[in-house]
């Protein structure tokens, strides 16, 4: 380089208002929770909004921070669904094994539906149900913690592959997670403990996932993208069609080991197509959107056809199911025109990037 050249210098990033980046974890943080708990509406809690209200006081902790702290470690490192997803899945062992002990408590739910989702896949020398573990781990990552980052993300475009907190915000939402799941953990304590076998059994899958998350390879830049073979993917919509299938299947498999086998298929392709198609530069934010939109609508329009837990009233019931389904719905509207108004008006600078 000559005297009179210039420096090559890496773009300037303009900073994030703090109320933006604050604003958008506080949105996540309340997001995931509904999305994990509410929106399907199998709980009784459906029928008592001022319950469901307060219930966030416990569940935010539980499942928000949670969302919060993986899509922060992400994006922090430069990584992207790949290593989110796997967390999501560490996580989710985490919440089902270890906090909640779901997937090892025979009585978790006092319902005869229990033992006869849980009963035909069960194995005796695991203390496992097959058909519990694909359901619960598989639907923490798409409903606790995926879908809803990817929702909030669409809702802020210009800053969804930036980090949101600083090392204040990070410390609170571990502490509000430690809280959280020490709470939900003495509770289901009470009447049922796994064993120290199972719990660390849970542990070793959960780690070896996260370090499978944090060894996978930084995410495509638009050149990388660009050379690889082929560069076509679906629309949107159609994305969003197939999305919608595939988690359909997810959720409506049945109890026995065809439907498992149904499940694990839908949930390898729809892993498949994800780690593909976000390669190629045809691929978007407008196609993750699509993704993530399709999972809660699905479990909104699911929830209206799902009998709750206990003794519930239709009325109040059917009319929380419609109400999730509209605030479903104008959030999706709202996300997608404000990914509209980015590829309008692009970030000034963005062709510097």
């Amino acid at each position: 380089m000559t005297s009179h050249q210039a420096p090559i210098t890496a773009p300037i990033q303009a900073p994030i208002p703090a109320r933006t980046r604050i604003g958008a974890a506080v949105g996540l943080l309340l997001l995931s929770p509904i999305c994990a708990e509410y929106l399907i509406g199998y709980d009784q809690i459906i029928s008592n909004p001022l319950d469901m209200l307060t219930g966030l006081l416990v569940l935010g902790p539980l499942y928000g921070t949670v969302a919060v702290l993986i899509r922060e470690a992400a994006r922090r490192t430069g990584r992207g669904w790949p290593t989110m997803v796997l967390l999501s899945a560490a996580f989710g062992l985490i919440q089902a094994g270890v906090i909640d002990q779901s997937l090892f408590n025979p009585d978790f739910v006092d319902e005869a539906s229990w033992d006869d989702d849980r009963l035909p896949t069960f194995v005796a020398g695991l203390g496992v149900s097959v058909k519990h573990v694909v359901g619960f781990v598989g639907g923490h990552v798409i409903w606790s913690f995926c879908a809803p980052i990817g929702v909030v993300e669409s809702c802020v475009p210009r800053i969804a592959d930036r980090p949101w907190l600083g090392r204040v915000g990070i410390t609170v939402m571990i502490v509000l997670y430690g809280l959280g799941a020490l709470v939900i953990f003495k509770e289901h304590s009470k009447q049922f403990l796994a064993t120290p076998a199972q719990f660390g059994t849970v542990g070793l899958f959960a780690l070896g996932l996260a370090v499978a998350a944090f060894a996978m390879p930084r995410r495509f830049s638009r050149r990388e993208a660009e050379g690889r073979a082929g560069g076509r993917v679906p629309p949107p919509w159609a994305v969003g069609c197939g999305a919608v299938v595939l988690m359909g299947a997810h959720q409506l498999s049945s109890p026995g080991w065809g439907g498992v086998a149904l499940n694990v298929a839908a949930l390898v392709l729809a892993g498949g197509a994800l780690l593909w198609w976000p390669g190629r530069p045809a691929w978007g934010p407008a196609h993750v959107l699509a993704v993530c939109g399709a999972a809660l609508v699905v479990n909104a329009a699911l929830s209206f056809v799902v009998e709750p837990l206990g003794d519930t009233s239709p009325v109040v019931k059917y009319g929380a199911n419609a109400v999730l389904m509209i605030v479903v719905l104008l959030l999706l509207g709202w996300a997608r025109r404000r990914l509209r108004h980015i590829i309008v008006r692009p970030l000034e600078g963005a062709h510097l990037s």
